[in-house]
C-alpha cells in the first residue's frame, strides 16, 4: 500500500476503483479473494482503491476493523493507494478514527447519512475526528442537505477535507447548480465524481473534475483507465466507444442496487468470489441473476480483448 502524502495531482492520475469485499460463508474476511481481485484491478493501472458503499462498510463492526485495514493494507501493492470509508455516524467514525490514528492510512472517507445532521454539527464533527484520526478526511456528498456549500468550502480550506467525492444524481448532469456553486469555492482538482461511468464524460469536460469513482471498472481495469484518458485528451470517439462498453451493467446497477450487483458481478466474472454479502444487505434477486451475469461476460470480454490489443506485445 502506498504510505506517501497525497498530493491533488494523484486524484487526476487514476479513476478510483471502489470494489466489493470478499467475505467467506460465515462472513469472515476472506483475505486471498479480496487480494485476486486488487490484482485484477492493478494490472489496467488502477492506482486507488476506495472501500466504502460497495464493500459494505455501512455494516462493518467497529471490532473488525483494524483486521480489515491491516488486510487491505497488506494486500494493495506497493504504488496502490488503498482509502478506507468510516462513520456513517459520528460515534463509529470516533472510534474507527481512533483505529486509524494507529495506521500508515493518510486518509478515509466519510460515507454519508441521511437526517440527524446539521452542517454545523457536520463541520464540528468532522474537525474532532480529524483530530482523532491524524489525517485529513474525504467527504462523501450524495444530498445537498447534509452540507451546505459555504460549510464544505472551509473544511476544505482548513485542511479537514483532503477531497470530496460528489455523487449528488441530476436527470442532466450538465444542469447542476450546486456543483457549479462548490467549484467556485472548492479546486476542482480535489472534487472527484462519485456516480460511477454515466456522468463522468460530463463530470470532467465540463465541470474539470478530477476522475471517477467506478464500480464496473474493478472488472475492466484497463477499460476504465484508457476511458480516463481518452476524456482528457478530447479523443471523444474513443470516449464513447469505452463509455457505451461499460452501459449495460452500469444499468443494471443503477435500476436494481449498486452494491449488490456489482458484488454479484465480480463473483460472476470469476475474477474473484466474493462470497455473501454483510447484512443488512443480501445478494441481487435471483431473478435477475441471468441478465447481470450476461452484462458482465460482455464487459469481461470487451475488457480482455481491449488489454489484449493494447499490450505492449501486441
Amino acid at each position: 500500500m502506498k504510505v506517501s502524502p497525497i498530493l491533488d495531482s494523484e486524484f487526476s492520475a487514476t479513476v478510483m476503483a471502489v470494489p466489493p469485499l470478499a467475505r467467506r460463508a460465515d462472513y469472515s474476511l476472506d483475505a486471498a479473494e479480496n487480494q485476486r481481485l486488487i490484482r485484477h484491478i492493478e494490472a489496467g493501472g488502477v492506482r486507488t482503491l476506495l472501500y466504502g458503499g460497495n464493500a459494505n462498510l455501512y455494516h462493518v463492526a467497529v471490532s473488525e476493523y483494524r483486521a480489515l485495514l491491516d488486510m487491505l493494507a497488506e494486500s494493495a501493492g506497493p504504488d496502490t493507494r488503498v482509502i478506507p470509508a468510516i462513520g456513517p455516524d459520528y460515534g463509529k467514525m470516533l472510534d474507527q478514527a481512533r483505529i486509524l490514528a494507529q495506521t500508515q492510512y493518510r486518509t478515509a472517507m466519510v460515507l454519508p447519512l441521511a437526517g440527524f445532521t446539521t452542517s454545523e454539527g457536520v463541520e464540528a464533527g468532522l474537525k474532532r475526528i480529524v483530530d482523532a484520526a491524524g489525517i485529513p478526511l474525504t467527504l462523501y456528498i450524495k444530498s445537498e442537505n447534509y452540507v451546505d456549500v459555504d460549510t464544505l468550502a472551509r473544511l476544505v480550506d482548513s485542511g479537514t477535507l483532503l477531497a470530496v467525492k460528489y455523487a449528488i444524481v441530476r436527470a442532466n448532469p450538465s444542469d447542476d447548480a450546486y456543483l457549479r456553486r462548490l467549484l467556485q469555492s472548492v479546486p476542482a482538482a480535489k472534487v472527484v465524481s462519485g456516480m460511477g461511468e454515466r456522468p463522468a464524460i460530463v463530470h470532467l469536460r465540463e465541470f474539470g473534475l478530477a476522475a471517477w469513482t467506478t464500480g464496473s471498472g474493478c472488472i475492466a481495469s484497463h477499460a476504465v483507465m484508457a476511458l480516463l484518458h481518452a476524456i482528457k485528451s478530447g479523443e471523444l470517439g474513443e470516449a464513447q466507444r469505452l463509455y457505451n462498453a461499460f452501459m449495460p451493467l452500469e444499468t443494471l446497477r443503477d435500476d436494481i442496487s449498486l452494491i449488490r450487483v456489482l458484488h454479484d458481478a465480480v463473483t460472476f466474472s470469476k475474477i474473484a468470489d466474493m462470497g455473501p454479502m454483510l447484512p443488512l444487505l443480501s445478494s441481487s434477486p435471483k431473478e435477475h441473476h441471468a441478465d447481470i451475469d450476461s452484462a458482465t461476460q460482455t464487459l469481461l470480454a470487451f475488457e480482455r480483448q481491449f488489454a489484449a490489443e493494447t499490450s505492449p506485445a501486441h
